[in-house]
């Protein structure tokens, strides 16, 4: 099956312009909770918007970015019940940066349990970048409870999709960026960069977790963007961020997303292709090439590509934002 042409968001807006003004205005939580989903792990969740609302629920990026109060803002207020929360061993889910029982599965069920302990029939997935990966991963898995998919920047964890952003792909763009990337890294370990990056992010000494959760923070905040934003850049000096962030990630990378095989959520896309489908994807990204979705919209033959013509990878770039929030208006 052929899939449908896709529609090219040409945005106007410079970049200079906050990318905020795309999205709907700051709101604070109406609800803060906490879900124990196993002996060890405790998740942190919050509620906002109209509790009466159409439920959707976020997934961030990473794995290990966490969640951030601008989330809430992709989400007409008055219209959706808007649902974050931590993934585990992040933000403020608990234990920190921890490894253990933390794969893809795991996190599928413990959205489901979030659904079922918040009393919620069916629920709009709403995930860019990992959280791509992983609102698909969750939607084959319970396509029942899924009412619609919105997915941007993606990414199915396949091996090529993780050789262009770790090896062949996004550092000849950014040579610079790299050379910094692999200057914690002995030349002689330098052939598998993930293994050299977990040894360290995993290791005894507590220097050299810091100096490669942040190299590793920088590289990929560096090439998010058109145009570096120095926020996030900031960002990366916060090691509350970035050891979580760098260690959860490359114990994905490390076990290849911890899928039965490399296509395994293309393969089964077929349980998905009911469900109204919303894919925003920058021309420009360099972090994960717009093959990508191009991929998964061949794939999920009626929906909808979404191809923002100046945007790169960051939901924050005001192109991306924009198509973003078009998205959940269209679907509230």
């Amino acid at each position: 099956m052929v899939a449908a042409r896709p529609h090219i968001f040409a945005h106007s807006v410079p970049h200079r312009v906050d990318p905020l003004s795309a999205l709907y205005p700051a709101i604070e939580p109406y609800h803060l909770g906490r879900l124990a989903v196993d002996a060890r792990h405790d998740l942190y969740f919050e509620q906002s918007g109209n509790p009466n609302g159409k439920p959707v629920v976020f997934l961030h990026g990473g794995p290990g970015g966490g969640t951030d109060p601008k989330h809430r803002r992709f989400f007409d207020p008055n219209h959706y019940r808007i649902i974050l929360f931590d993934q585990r061993g992040c933000g403020q889910s608990e234990p920190f940066a921890s490894l253990e029982d933390n794969t893809t599965w795991h996190l599928v069920d413990d959205i489901e349990a979030l659904r079922v302990h918040l009393g919620v029939d069916r629920w709009q997935v709403f995930g860019g970048s990992w959280g791509s990966t992983l609102g698909v991963a969750y939607a084959e898995a319970h396509p029942s409870r899924v009412s619609e998919l919105v997915l941007r920047g993606i990414f199915m964890f396949t091996d090529r999709e993780a050789e262009w952003f770790y090896g062949r792909g996004t550092r000849v763009l950014f040579p610079d960026a790299w050379d910094a990337f692999i200057a914690v890294i002995p030349p002689a370990e330098r052939g598998d960069l993930i293994a050299a990056y977990y040894a360290r992010l995993t290791g005894e000494d507590p220097q050299q977790r810091a100096e490669a959760a942040r190299a590793w923070s920088l590289w990929e905040s560096t090439v998010a963007s058109l145009v570096a934003d120095e926020s996030t850049l900031a960002h990366c000096d916060d090691p509350s961020f970035t050891l979580a962030f760098s260690r959860i990630e490359c114990h994905y990378f490390l076990h290849r997303g911890f899928l039965a095989h490399e296509q395994q959520l293309l393969t089964d896309t077929a349980k998905i292709r009911h469900i109204p489908t919303t894919i925003v994807h920058g021309r420009y990204d360099v972090i994960c090439p717009l093959e990508n979705a191009w991929r998964l919209h061949k794939c999920l033959p009626h929906s909808e590509l979404v191809i923002v013509a100046d945007g790169g990878h960051s939901a924050f770039e005001p192109g991306i934002a924009a198509a973003l929030r078009a998205a959940t208006d269209r679907h509230r």
